[in-house]
């Protein structure tokens, strides 16, 4: 019998994959952490699959997400990534990573670890919500609202609250899934 995922799901292997083994799962790892707002923001105005299918490319061409080594980039390493076919090759979203790296080494800096600072719009637990059906499942809140604003002072770029919000899905600061879905059921 076929389990039951929640709407967004398509019938892509690997989207299923994504969904019963890391979406909603909770991320406490700083390099996993950036990985997943770097992902989130070069989704914006495309579909998840888009990037997750080019998930091991982008890996690959941003040293494995290192902010480290990420945050140095220099123009001209940023001028060959935009000639990776494996990437989206935007120009804006490209620089973002860096900036972001940038950004996320100076508030590890400040708090220690970049999951401390984030994981405080949640108060440092998921927020389990309870949906009935994909329509109620909101693209905003107010913690991605607070979020957004509070990562862009801090000079991130692609943050705004639509994709925090599906950071916070993705890295299980919330547990979005629906009540029909296996995952759901199996929480309850």
């Amino acid at each position: 019998m076929e389990k039951e995922r929640c709407g967004w799901v398509t019938e892509d292997p690997l989207y299923i994959a994504y969904h019963d083994v890391e979406w909603g799962v909770p991320v406490k790892d700083d390099r996993k952490l950036f990985e997943m707002l770097c992902l989130e923001g070069a989704q914006a105005g495309l579909s998840w699959i888009t990037i997750l299918k080019r998930r091991e490319k982008y890996r690959e061409a941003f040293d494995q997400f290192q902010p480290e080594i990420v945050s140095k980039y220099d123009e001209t390493k940023v001028e060959q990534l935009l000639t990776d076919e494996g990437i989206i090759r935007n120009k804006l979203k490209v620089r973002s990573v860096v900036t972001n790296a940038q950004a996320f080494l100076r508030v590890k800096e400040e708090f220690g670890s970049f999951q401390s600072y984030i994981w405080k719009f949640v108060g440092g637990k998921p927020i389990v919500n309870h949906w009935k059906s994909l329509e109620e499942v909101p693209a905003v809140t107010e913690e991605s609202e607070r979020m957004s604003k509070d990562l862009k002072r801090r000079g991130f770029k692609f943050v705004g609250p639509t994709i925090c919000y599906a950071f916070m899905q993705a890295t299980g600061m919330v547990w979005d899934h629906t009540e029909t879905c296996f995952l759901a059921q199996s929480k309850n």
